[in-house]
């Protein structure tokens, strides 16, 4: 469904419940916030997208508000709310092309006590890792994160029923997401990327096509999560069925066509308290239904993520963090006889290593956050930091880098090593 249409529904459907439901609800129109922020990101490297000097410019509005119901009537008995939040965008990277990007439309209310419901437009996420997603396969923004934008728009909404239940020994979130939302990945014009159709880094010249499942009933996503803390610890466990977010499968290569195939997720977590500091640790099982037995070149194999976490707080606002993840391809003795002389081939294990360094400085008003990916099996890296100023309480100031190796083309971060940037964002919040 697109964007208009959503709010046309939600506000027609609003309009409906709302007399019949509200009695005598206060008519008091709601607060407004947000902020106007200017972006600005200047490439350091040559590609063949579609700027040379450049792969952010834009100018951003964002209007945030909620609407409680209140007076004597069933929607504030329920403690039924709306929550909005758009941005309006002129994006220069596009000669002034301006849009609208709905982040949030959707309606939340308790129905019963032992259950929270959200409906509507909606951010999801759940997972301990920082930056590394094992359970949490909702929707991401990567060419956001790649040319720095603000780190809330690595989270992609979707349109999601959400339901939180409290049973006696445990808690629950249910999603249903009656149409699968990918991930946004570099597709050539804003960001180069590898295209193993040209067999190598590309950039407009890459001419793929992504085949989307079609919007059926059978092709919605199902999500869950079942928490519980053990005195200071979380557990959680996880289950996930729909589509691999990411393109990894070729439907038709005459075509150079990829698409989006089926996976069952199987998962499970634990945070808490370890060695003074915090410690997190989980894993994920990645089914891949098209592919079961692992012998199907075209097809992503089912895999196992593993991940380990500690962050500690080091006193004097300084505070360090590491991560380590490994991923196993299964069947792999399978997926290699499979392949042709001239396919590209991944290694059975991937090793992954992150690095958080963050330092406040002048009473908490300047940040300087370094953050690192290292990969000692691809030989590939990533390094992010930033330095945010916050002049006043309005205004905040930001600038920061990607800065992206590889030794080879092929691996995740070594096809974006040409997206090398320096960004900064100003940002007036009212």
């Amino acid at each position: 469904m697109g964007k208009v249409k959503f709010i046309i529904l939600s506000v027609t459907v609003l309009s409906i419940i709302s007399p019949v439901f509200a009695g005598k609800a206060s008519a008091k129109m709601p607060e407004m916030h947000g902020f106007i922020e200017a972006d600005l990101g200047l490439k350091l490297t040559d590609d063949t997208t579609k700027r040379d000097d450049y792969n952010l410019l834009e100018q951003r509005l964002q209007l945030k508000s909620m609407y409680f119901f209140e007076g004597d009537n069933l929607l504030s008995q329920k403690s039924t709310a709306i929550n909005f939040k758009g941005d309006f965008v002129v994006d220069e990277y596009y000669s002034g092309k301006t849009s609208f990007d709905l982040r949030e439309l959707n309606v939340s209310l308790t129905p019963f006590d032992f259950m929270d419901t959200k409906l509507g437009h909606q951010i999801l996420t759940w997972g301990t890792g920082d930056y590394l997603f094992l359970n949490d396969l909702f929707p991401k923004d990567y060419i956001s994160f790649f040319t720095g934008r603000d780190d809330e728009y690595l989270k992609k909404p979707s349109d999601a029923a959400r339901f939180m239940v409290y049973p006696k020994y445990f808690n629950m979130d249910l999603v249903f997401i009656p149409i699968f939302e990918p991930n946004e990945t570099p597709k050539g014009d804003r960001l180069s990327f590898f295209d193993s159709f040209q067999g190598g880094i590309a950039g407009c010249d890459s001419d793929r096509d992504i085949s989307k499942p079609p919007r059926q009933i059978k092709n919605s996503v199902y999500a869950a999560r079942a928490y519980k803390n053990f005195g200071s610890y979380e557990g959680a466990m996880y289950f996930y069925r729909g589509f691999n977010p990411s393109p990894k499968s070729y439907k038709n290569e005459a075509a150079r066509q990829l698409y989006y195939e089926r996976l069952d997720a199987y998962g499970s977590s634990i945070r808490g308290p370890i060695l003074d500091g915090i410690g997190n640790g989980e894993v994920s099982y990645y089914y891949s239904p098209d592919d079961s037995k692992g012998n199907i070149r075209t097809v992503q194999n089912s895999m196992i993520k593993y991940l380990l976490g500690y962050e500690k707080d080091m006193g004097n606002d300084l505070r360090l963090g590491f991560q380590y993840m490994l991923e196993q391809i299964l069947d792999y003795k399978q997926y290699r006889n499979a392949l042709l002389a001239t396919d590209y081939s991944w290694d059975e294990f991937r090793h992954i290593l992150t690095n958080r360094i963050t330092k406040y400085f002048v009473n908490q008003t300047v940040k300087l956050s370094v953050f690192t990916f290292f990969s000692p099996s691809d030989m590939d890296a990533y390094t992010r930091p930033s330095v945010t100023w916050n002049i006043t309480d309005a205004w905040t100031w930001t600038t920061g880098a990607n800065l992206i190796w590889g030794k080879d083309d092929t691996t995740e971060l070594g096809n974006m090593k040409n997206n090398k940037n320096i960004f900064t964002r100003l940002r007036y919040s009212f």
